[in-house]
């Protein structure tokens, strides 16, 4: 009877032991499918929030490309008429610089 009783035992133990390694082998499965499920989750919000993104710069890069036309007209409008308000206001003192100079160079002080 006790041969009977261990041999019981030990089948018990083997049916555990299958059982627990059943058990370990739906785990490791499972954990492996939610880790590519994850992996595949992240990839897509990656790639939305790239489109995302590359959609912003090209509507930045459009706004800036449409403006800088724009800005070079103004520019120039500016730097002419700078340049018509300088060449206005040489001409304006031009005979006074000329005067004062003439009046310096040509006092002697002792």
């Amino acid at each position: 009877m006790a041969a009977s009783t261990s041999q019981n035992g030990i089948q018990l133990l083997l049916a555990a032991e299958q059982e627990a390694q059943y058990i370990v082998n739906a785990a490791r499965t499972a954990k492996q499918a939610r880790l590519k499920q994850a992996k595949e989750e992240a990839e897509k919000e990656i790639a939305e929030f790239r489109a995302q993104m590359e959609a912003e710069f090209q509507r930045k890069v459009a706004e800036s490309s449409g403006d800088s036309g724009a800005n070079v007209k103004r520019l120039e409008q500016e730097t002419e008429e700078k340049i018509l308000h300088l060449n206005a206001e040489a001409s304006r003192i031009s005979h006074d610089v000329v005067s004062m100079l003439l009046r310096h160079v040509t006092t002697v002080k002792n």
